[in-house]
């Protein structure tokens, strides 16, 4: 059987390298992704790699990620030499800083996109006698952001159509936005109302848009695909899965089942998700206080080396909770306890509508509600939470 011609490429976005969750470095669970990430690019099969935006967890990254970062693009380099890297900044990014020495690293094939005006002279990618122009479009920063989007996508047509006048194949289209209609995982930098949503129509000319910002994979339009984050970066995430995704273009229909789509809708663009197995996956978990100390199961065993988020039962509040449940569960970040919080808030939500109180009438009820009458531990709280209440009325 005779292979049709086509172009491959690898689509993630949203590595948010240098993270903290819950103040725990996830650098060690990042290098692991990374290497995941190498090897599946050992395949001399990808093209390209893109990385839709949010390369780093924010615009003045810890000098570690930089380093992370750097190594994996040199031994990527150095294992694949013809591969071509495409890296746009996301709303995490310092675009100027993500794009030092982009003119170096073009010539390397290593193509970081740093403002709205390089969009529109795409990157030629070729593979297998076949050419895809590719637009690198940086997130947009502005109020009248709808209006931005709209010109950009205009004038990315306009591109594209010249592109495919040009000779080429294929255009692809890499964008770090909120697509209308899309879904959030809970760890994205989100905004006011639907100001900074985007209609994915507006780029429905190109065979594949390449996605970054939301951190749920999904697809946002019949060409346009979102990633998603390849790790979790919040509870809300716990038991997603997460993939990188590969994405053949072709103008011919396959004659073959090798790869599984992710849908059945038809298009140039044919994507399969590679799931990414974590270094330490993420677990929420819910009981009375006694379950973890005593439950041996099997869920509990597995536990122990997860990121853990536990929420205790019971109508009691249980004091220095995490403290003694990390003994057992190092990686233990969050302890909740709704349904004891709820019960304490009932009892005294009479008294917050009587007339005349105040916020720090409320709170110092709450003290001596967990903790009867106020030593000086509690007159100190007390104090603080005095303080806090200034400064909130200073900003404001």
């Amino acid at each position: 059987m005779s292979r049709r011609a086509a172009i491959k490429f690898l689509h993630t976005a949203d590595l948010h390298l240098g993270k903290n969750f819950h103040e725990y470095s996830l650098l060690e669970d990042q290098a692991f992704m990374l290497e995941k990430l190498e090897r599946i690019l050992s395949d001399p099969s990808y093209a390209a790699l893109i990385i839709a935006g949010d390369v780093f967890d924010r615009s003045i990254p810890p000098q570690e990620a930089v380093e992370l970062f750097g190594g994996f693009l040199g031994r990527l380099k150095t294992a694949r030499p013809g591969l071509a890297v495409l890296v746009i900044p996301g709303n995490h990014d310092s675009a100027s800083r993500l794009g030092y020495g982009r003119e170096l690293f073009a010539g390397m094939g290593v193509h970081i996109a740093r403002d709205e005006a390089g969009a529109l002279r795409p990157v030629m990618v070729e593979s297998g006698g076949q050419s895809c122009a590719c637009f690198l479009l940086p997130f947009l920063y502005s109020p009248a952001f709808r209006g931005l989007a709209e010109e950009s996508a205009a004038a990315l047509e306009a591109a594209r159509q010249k592109a495919v006048s040009g000779g080429a194949d294929f255009t692809l289209l890499a964008a770090h936005l909120f697509c209308r209609g899309g879904q959030g995982a809970g760890s994205e930098r989100n905004f006011l109302g639907q100001t900074e949503q985007v209609d994915p129509a507006l780029f429905a000319g190109f065979d594949y848009v390449a996605l970054g910002h939301l951190h749920r994979p999904q697809k946002a339009a019949a060409n346009a695909w979102y990633a998603g984050s390849p790790l979790a970066y919040s509870f809300d995430e716990a038991g997603a899965e997460k993939c990188f995704l590969s994405v053949e273009l072709s103008r011919t229909p396959r004659t073959d089942a090798e790869l599984p789509l992710l849908d059945g809708e038809q298009s140039n663009a044919e994507v399969k998700a590679l799931p990414v197995v974590p270094f330490r996956s993420l677990a929420r978990l819910e009981g009375p206080f006694s379950r973890f100390l005593k439950d041996n199961g099997e869920e509990l065993k597995k536990a122990e080396n997860c990121f853990l988020e536990i929420n205790l039962t019971g109508s009691e509040l249980t004091e220095n909770a995490l403290p003694i449940l990390r003994r057992r569960f190092p990686f233990l970040l969050m302890v909740r306890q709704d349904q004891a919080r709820s019960a304490l808030n009932a009892g005294i939500a009479p008294e917050r509508n009587a007339a005349g109180r105040t916020d720090l009438d409320d709170f110092q009820e709450f003290l001596r509600d967990i903790y009867g009458e106020l030593d000086q531990a509690g007159s100190e709280k007390l104090e603080t939470f005095a303080e806090i209440l200034r400064c909130i009325k200073e900003e404001t």
